[in-house]
């Protein structure tokens, strides 16, 4: 076995697990102009991001519906439907006693990974999921963020 770090490794999981996550926020917010490169930095920091999260011992089930739906997101962005299709179930999964909010995206990575797929009935399905739970957020700020993003799948 390895030698014990001279660090603290949770100190490590919570520096990583959110620096990953906003390396990944910033890539998504490219839009189309990323290069293959920052697609792939982008895949790899939001994986890497999940996986620290997942070793912090403050995890919790909303922390991990948001990883989860973040490397849905990229697997959306860089056409990999199947892969995203799996990441959004999971993201579902975590949510599923959480907030409306958290649904409500956990819906929109399915119906989106769904339109990439092709999948029209199944698109449409989520999408109705998702603008149930639409209807069911009470903060204005959340709602509308939902709302832009249902906007831009069809």
């Amino acid at each position: 076995m390895a030698d014990s770090p001279n660090f603290d490794i949770q100190q490590a999981h919570r520096f990583f697990s959110t620096e990953c996550f906003n390396k990944t926020w910033d890539n998504i917010e490219k839009d189309g102009s990323r290069s293959l490169e920052e697609n792939m930095e982008m895949l790899h920091t939001a994986i890497a991001s999940l996986w620290h999260w997942t070793q912090r011992e403050d995890v919790s089930a909303a922390n991990l519906s948001i990883g989860y739906w973040q490397v849905s997101r990229v697997y959306c962005l860089i056409q990999q439907p199947h892969n995203a299709r799996r990441y959004g179930l999971l993201a579902l999964q975590y949510a599923k006693e959480l907030s409306p909010f958290l649904r409500g995206y956990a819906y929109e990575t399915l119906a989106r990974a769904e339109m990439l797929a092709n999948n029209r009935v199944g698109m449409k399905v989520y999408l109705e999921k998702a603008q149930e739970m639409l209807a069911q957020i009470e903060d204005e700020e959340d709602r509308e963020l939902l709302a832009k993003d249902l906007g831009t799948i069809a």
